[in-house]
């Protein structure tokens, strides 16, 4: 029984004063705060809001798990690149986040290692740390023998990845066609305007709006999980579907109503 669910702050992706080396606790278009509100009005437990979580618990050892969790390639199983050089990199990250990005970690290991950062008194399963991220992470897929990028992954912690949210369901495939053809003109990445002004379908990217009410559904997915054991939900439009496509995942976490008829029985039907 969850009694307890402590949600984590995003970092700002805006660099602070190069004169500070304190990352500000800024959750720029993602505000946990809305989140666990809506959290709490749904299940039967308390929700508190903590600041990020590589800030309130850190092991001196969790540069190098980080450094551990890296995935080289994406058709490559083996993780992790621990050369001083990395391992600097990810100091550097857990001191400045708005630097993090580029890089995918495999959400298991991420999830042991801050796991291990918990202190002894909170790793229970009454309590739920639900831990938002700026960071890649993905899972191998053993049908296909490559990596797979991540909304979340449930557990203790449950990791939410920020990036995740626009990068690992599949867009429309005008969307990399567009992409593509812009990079090659201007040699950047076009404008989220222009994407959704010259792609046909519905699709979130990079700094969307509509983030924090797209990531509420994975919260709850969460505490489902260590509530139930049910991982996700196999009914398209509840927002506890795992979606492999942002067409899904816009109808599922978006538009009403926001659960199938099994699972609005528990969590309320608007």
């Amino acid at each position: 029984m969850v009694d307890t669910v402590v949600c984590y702050r995003v970092p700002s992706t805006v660099a602070d004063s190069e004169a500070s080396s304190t990352p500000r606790a800024d959750d720029g278009v993602v505000d946990v705060d809305a989140i666990g509100d809506w959290l709490e009005s749904r299940i039967d437990a308390s929700v508190s809001v903590r600041d990020r979580f590589l800030d309130v618990h850190r092991t001196d050892d969790l540069a190098e798990r980080f450094a551990e969790a890296r995935v080289p390639s994406p058709y490559d199983r083996e993780t992790g690149n621990t050369m001083l050089g990395t391992i600097r990199y990810e100091e550097r990250a857990l001191e400045h986040p708005e630097r993090e990005g580029g890089v995918l970690y495999d959400g298991a290991q991420v999830q042991r290692a801050l796991n291990s950062a918990l202190p002894a008194d909170e790793r229970d399963l009454e309590t739920l740390h639900v831990a938002i991220l700026n960071r890649a992470i993905g899972t191998w897929g053993e049908h296909d023998g490559r990596w797979h990028k991540r909304v979340n992954v449930l557990g203790q912690p449950a990791l939410i990845s920020v990036p995740g949210l626009y990068e690992a369901p599949a867009k429309p495939e005008e969307y990399y066609k567009e992409k593509q053809r812009h990079a090659l003109l201007s040699g950047d990445t076009p404008p989220r305007e222009v994407l959704e002004n010259q792609v046909e379908g519905d699709f979130l990217v990079e700094d969307d709006p509509r983030s924090t009410d797209a990531l509420k559904g994975y919260a709850l997915q969460a505490v489902h999980f260590l509530e139930t054991g049910e991982a996700f939900c196999d009914r398209a439009g509840c927002r506890l579907f795992n979606a492999h496509f942002h067409e899904d995942l816009i109808e599922a976490q978006l538009r009403d109503p926001p659960f199938c008829a099994a699972h609005a029985s528990l969590y309320g039907d608007s």
